[in-house]
């Protein structure tokens, strides 16, 4: 999604003007999400963010404060704001293995080894 959104409407109040905005951006990314992925074991959806007055101004910044900067692009009386979120599979982070202890009360975590097959042929 590529959009300049308008931050002022005569006929609006500028908070609700402001929280129309970050609906759109929350039913976007909700929408890329039910997406299918190739296998959703391994991967999971992420997303390129820019955030700026125009298109030429705008910096890169993780998803999880576009809507803190959105804020602050508010506070500064910008009337337009430009919003890039581009959609991208990640591979997950793999996972630690849990094993247990001698006396089998505790656990121990330990990560996982990669290209390491817990059956070993004879």
């Amino acid at each position: 999604m590529k959009k300049v959104f308008q931050l002022t409407d005569p006929k609006k109040h500028p908070d609700r003007v402001l929280e129309a905005v970050k609906h759109d951006i929350r039913k976007y990314v909700k929408r890329e999400k039910r997406k299918d992925l190739a296998d959703p074991e391994t991967t999971y959806w992420d997303f390129d963010c820019k955030i700026g007055v125009a298109a030429e101004e705008a910096d890169v910044i993780v998803y999880e404060e576009l809507l803190k900067a959105l804020d602050t692009l508010q506070a500064t009386d910008a009337t337009q704001v430009y919003i890039e979120i581009m959609a991208k599979v990640v591979a997950k982070p793999p996972r630690p293995i849990k094993e247990e202890a001698v006396d089998g009360n505790s656990t121990e975590e330990k990560p996982a080894e990669e290209g390491v097959n817990s059956e070993q042929a004879d």
